[in-house]
């Protein structure tokens, strides 16, 4: 396969989509959830059936709690996020809801259980997005570090740095694409940026790193087992390690969309974050990471 042939192609869609992904982060931006924002977040197990969620907006509101975003979770189970509330507005909510839907069913088991409740300040949601990207830039950092010091051997045609720094275009490529993703679902689906979605991006990150140095390890071997040009040598490497970074990601894939479908729906986002940054790491560690070292060897200008 000539991957290094039609590197440029390969460039050009990755451009592409990162540049509807900065524009759609200019236009739209990013939704982002209580972890960042601040707000409540209200766990609820309904013993028999789960009321509509129109109806369980309307009790919110008439405690004066506008804006709530009611998620689905399990069979009987609901997840409510809102703004912050005091301890005695959360009391009434409560028996709001317990009022509206009553307490127990014929049986007398519980029809109404709150399973959990948590609030954030707006405080310390500012202070976890600022860590979030510090965590993001620190392993970004972290990396070029780390892969420089393994090809620390491997001086020519290409300078071990020049390996991490390729590694980490390809990293960020994986890192803006995901974001682009969430801008738009979040404008038009109201998908929301929370914690878990950060945790999901340094996943992605781990998972493209190794898949990455896996070919750089191969292009390392053959350089010293083979003669020729440099392009020729990496598109060798790459078609050597192609089969093996496929069906590694096609069974990571196969599980992600297993747990989307069928798992609860307080992860979805997490996973779909996942699903899509290991398609594009697994794409950006064969099409952009290995192209970017032979293009910056052919306009250094070394054999």
């Amino acid at each position: 396969m000539q991957v290094i042939k039609y590197r440029f192609l390969w460039f050009v869609i990755s451009g592409v989509l990162i540049a509807a992904s900065i524009a759609s982060l200019f236009v739209w931006g990013l939704k982002f959830g209580i972890d960042f924002t601040g707000g409540s977040i209200q766990e609820i197990s309904w013993g028999v059936t789960r009321p509509d969620s129109a109806a369980i907006v309307s009790v919110f509101k008439s405690q004066g709690v506008e804006d709530v975003i009611i998620q689905n979770s399990g069979d009987k189970e609901t997840i409510q996020r809102f703004k912050d509330v005091s301890e005695d507005q959360h009391a009434k909510i409560i028996g709001a809801l317990e009022t509206k839907f009553a307490t127990k069913d014929l049986t007398g088991a519980k029809v109404l259980e709150e399973k959990s409740f948590s609030s954030i300040g707006p405080a310390i949601g500012n202070e976890m997005k600022t860590k979030s990207i510090y965590a993001i830039v620190m392993v970004l950092l972290a990396i070029i570090l780390y892969v420089a010091w393994a090809f620390r051997k491997v001086s020519r045609p290409v300078a071990s740095w020049k390996y991490g720094v390729a590694a980490v275009v390809a990293l960020c490529h994986d890192v803006f694409i995901p974001i682009g993703f969430f801008s738009v679902l979040g404008h038009f689906l109201g998908y929301e940026i929370d914690i878990l979605f950060v945790t999901a991006l340094l996943t992605v990150l781990g998972f493209s790193v190794h898949d990455t140095i896996v070919v750089f390890d191969r292009i390392r071997e053959n350089l010293l087992k083979r003669d020729g040009e440099f392009s020729e040598i990496v598109n060798y490497s790459v078609n050597q390690t192609f089969v093996r970074s496929i069906n590694t990601s096609f069974t990571v894939m196969m599980v992600l969309l297993a747990v989307f479908f069928f798992g609860g729906a307080s992860v979805k986002n997490f996973v779909l974050t996942l699903i899509i940054g290991v398609f594009f790491g697994t794409y950006s560690s064969i099409f952009i990471a290995s192209p970017i070292l032979v293009e910056w060897q052919k306009r250094s200008g070394k054999k």
